[in-house]
């Protein structure tokens, strides 16, 4: 069995630890725990892992956000994989800091990254790990808060819910996105 992992983020030294960049950094977090290092690609930085039999492929597009759906299309088709092998990996400001919530599909709420890859790929039925990164901002500031920082404590936090999104990645990859969902969505 393949997988598709395809971590939200943008490329470059300017967004390398914010909020919206958490996708990206949940990946590095698992390339870490196998040893490997991403590549670049077409479109993306790449990689694969093994795990309990399972090949999963990871992505970080080169794209930037907006323009996410050419990457996710570009891979999905090049690994001939069907969407629900797939998983996006987002950032979400409607979860709190540290929340992770698996879907099976959804809407965009506005997301740009999801926004392009529903335009690729012509529907909202994909799986996609949120993960929260709350909504700490005022009106008219949230591309600030997303493009922004974590804050101290918030960084200082993050290993542990990056481990727990790691863990649903494989818990996806092994026994798919409903058990999945019913074990970590609580």
């Amino acid at each position: 069995m393949k997988y598709l992992i395809i971590g939200l983020g943008n490329v470059g030294a300017a967004y390398e630890l914010t909020r919206h960049n958490i996708g990206f950094l949940v990946l590095d977090q698992l390339v870490e725990q196998h040893d490997v290092a991403f590549q670049a690609d077409r479109l993306a930085l790449v990689t694969s892992v093994k795990y309990k039999g399972r090949s999963i492929y990871l992505i970080k597009p080169t794209t930037y956000m907006n323009h996410t759906g050419k990457a996710a299309s570009y891979w999905l088709n090049m690994l001939k994989l069907p969407i629900e092998n797939s998983l996006v990996l987002t950032d979400d400001i409607a979860l709190p800091f540290g929340k992770l919530r698996m879907r099976a599909k959804g809407s965009s709420a506005g997301h740009n990254g999801l926004k392009s890859i529903e335009t690729h790929w012509n529907t909202q039925n994909y799986p996609r790990l949120r993960f929260g990164i709350g909504s700490n901002f005022s009106k008219g500031k949230q591309i600030d808060y997303v493009l922004g920082k974590f804050s101290q404590q918030e960084f200082e936090a993050l290993p542990i819910y990056m481990n727990q999104a790691c863990e649903m990645i494989y818990a996806f990859c092994t026994v798919g996105v409903s058990h999945t969902m019913s074990r970590y969505n609580t």
